[in-house]
């Protein structure tokens, strides 16, 4: 009778947490700011400079169009070069985090786009500088959606990682594959199933939760 690996469960889920928190850091910390340059640098922005834009909406845009597992062997050589190894856990955060950087900055540049110009105008009138314009209007204002964005990041986060765990990264792709799948251990497929869709109802939730504290419009 197959049993469920409750101790190699819950490892499989901290390397996913790990893999998803780790990951989903860098892609804020970057892809932020990279949103920002984006909006800025658009016709009419801050400071528009239209090769800039279109030279980094480019590569956003390469990045966004590849399909992760494609990214994830492609970067195998930058993978072993910045962590030593290919695979495991640590290896895994090098390719979600550059597959989520583009992601997400195109969800900060959506969010930023809908802050009201009349805003943003009215401080530059009253002699405000473009980092005060970014500190005390952009970003405050568009935060719900900010915040919701990411909430969707991290949840494509977890999918990925579920991914990778396919090619050797660990955590609960990597249980259900090598238990579930290849043992046919049908409680153990289920039990990840279960648990993945626990902990993305959870990350929505919160998000959710943060995002309308957050929106006080």
């Amino acid at each position: 009778m197959p049993s469920i690996p409750y101790d190699r469960l819950l490892t499989a889920l901290w390397e996913t947490g790990m893999m998803t928190a780790a990951s989903g850091l860098i892609s804020f910390v970057i892809g932020l700011p990279l949103g920002l340059v984006l909006v800025g640098t658009a016709p009419g922005g801050l400071w528009t400079n239209m090769p800039l834009n279109r030279v980094l909406g480019a590569i956003v845009n390469a990045f966004r169009s590849l399909p992760f597992i494609i990214l994830l062997v492609a970067l195998i050589p930058l993978t072993r070069a910045l962590v030593g190894t290919s695979i495991g856990t640590a290896a895994a955060i090098v390719p979600l985090s550059i597959a989520a950087i583009p992601y997400y900055a195109r969800v900060a540049e959506v969010s930023l786009r809908e802050v009201d110009r009349g805003l943003i105008e009215a401080v530059r009138a009253m002699g405000g500088s473009t980092l005060t314009v970014v500190r005390e209007v952009l970003i405050p204002e568009a935060l719900p959606g900010l915040i919701s964005g990411f909430t969707v990041t991290l949840v494509l986060l977890i999918g990925a990682s579920a991914m990778a765990g396919a090619v050797g990264a660990g955590g609960l792709g990597d249980l259900a594959i090598r238990y579930g799948y290849q043992r046919f251990d049908t409680p153990v497929m289920i039990a990840v199933i279960v648990v993945l869709i626990g902990l993305v109802a959870l990350i929505q939730a919160l998000g959710d939760r943060l995002a309308r504290a957050l929106d006080h419009r």
